[in-house]
């Protein structure tokens, strides 16, 4: 008995279920990069690998720190406030336009792989994914932004995580303690913290768009305690 097989044509290209690599769980999002001007902050994570270890470290700090001092002498890129996690970075950044964003963050990065590579006596890559960024374009984003980062600590539960960190008012991991939009209780606001003088900040720059210089106030002073929820202006789950 003869088999008749049906023949189908296969054509080349095309969405297929299931064709493409499989997301990790837990990755980070990416859409399509956003369009940057000097007038619009975007905010960038970063998540490192776990081979790297704990970046809230004293030298990870410090490696971390001299990657953003690599970038101050850049025109066209402005890191103006950063928080470190256990594993991962956020960014609020400034950039004339999108290349200078690209190339900034990738300056950025490789200055802190090469820095954190030789720290911890390894190779290979130290950010696991391509970075995730998102374009502020609002007064009210701009607040719920620098609130996110600065205090992300608390929405991490760092700010518990031992007898100093819960005396703290500002995470040393973060640049809160150069922000000047505080609201603390028992004080005038907005409160800026003095810097102690064993302490050495992250050398980001001072913002300079409007919605990080007057927008944002618009919308409230930080409390000093306030606990960050998800973020609602992109989809990053760091």
């Amino acid at each position: 008995m003869q088999l008749q097989l049906e023949l189908r044509k296969v054509g080349r290209g095309g969405v297929r279920p299931g064709a493409g690599r499989k997301k990790k769980p837990g990755a980070i999002r990416h859409d399509r990069r956003p369009e940057v001007s000097r007038s619009r902050p975007v905010h960038v994570s970063l998540r490192a690998d776990r081979a790297v270890g704990r970046l809230r470290r004293r030298d990870a700090y410090r490696a971390l720190r001299g990657a953003v001092a690599t970038c101050l002498g850049r025109s066209d890129f402005r890191i103006v406030h950063m928080s470190i996690q256990a594993n991962h970075v956020h960014l609020l950044v400034e950039a004339e336009h999108k290349r200078g964003l690209a190339n900034g963050v990738r300056a950025f990065m490789i200055s802190a792989t090469r820095r954190l590579n030789a720290l911890r006596g390894r190779r290979g890559k130290v950010f696991t994914e391509r970075y995730h960024a998102v374009r502020i374009g609002s007064r009210l984003q701009a607040r719920r932004a620098l609130a996110y980062v600065i205090n992300n600590w608390r929405r991490h539960r760092e700010d518990l995580d031992g007898r100093a960190q819960r005396r703290a008012n500002v995470d040393p991991y973060s640049t809160g303690i150069l922000f000047d939009g505080w609201k603390v209780p028992g004080y005038p606001a907005p409160y800026r913290f003095a810097i102690p003088p064993d302490y050495e900040p992250l050398p980001v720059c001072a913002p300079t768009c409007w919605l990080f210089t007057v927008g944002w106030r618009d919308h409230g002073w930080i409390d000093v305690r306030e606990r960050p929820g998800p973020i609602t202006h992109g989809r990053a789950r760091a």
